[in-house]
């Protein structure tokens, strides 16, 4: 699975399934991704091991470590060997009550 050296940034995306092809790995790369807190404008940036990504993916701001480069896309098992999620967690979910609102507490009156 660990290939030597440096790997394209949207092969190592790709690789490690955060998009569903490869040109979409590319348009991320281009437009909105920090490799090690610099804006990258290439897709063919090399990324290695120990490198730090930091990228918009839906409404989440993903921050994944590098940890291994592939030869090939996996499967999602072993796609996420591939990196660490530095990622804050998401915001919790505001719980629905249905039929309306919750009954503060009172006197019965």
């Amino acid at each position: 699975m660990a290939a030597e050296g440096t790997l394209r940034l949207d092969k190592w995306l790709w690789h490690a399934r955060f998009v569903k092809s490869r040109s979409l790995a590319a348009q991320l790369a281009e437009k909105r991704l920090r490799l090690n807190g610099t804006v990258v404008s290439k897709a063919h940036q090399p990324v290695r091991p120990g490198d730090v990504l930091t990228f918009s993916l839906g409404n989440r701001v993903r921050v994944i470590r590098v940890l291994a480069l592939s030869a090939r896309r996996g499967p999602p098992a072993e796609a996420r060997l591939l990196y660490e999620d530095l990622s804050p967690a998401p915001p919790p979910r505001e719980s629905h009550v249905p039929g309306g609102e919750e009954e503060e507490d009172g006197d019965g009156d």
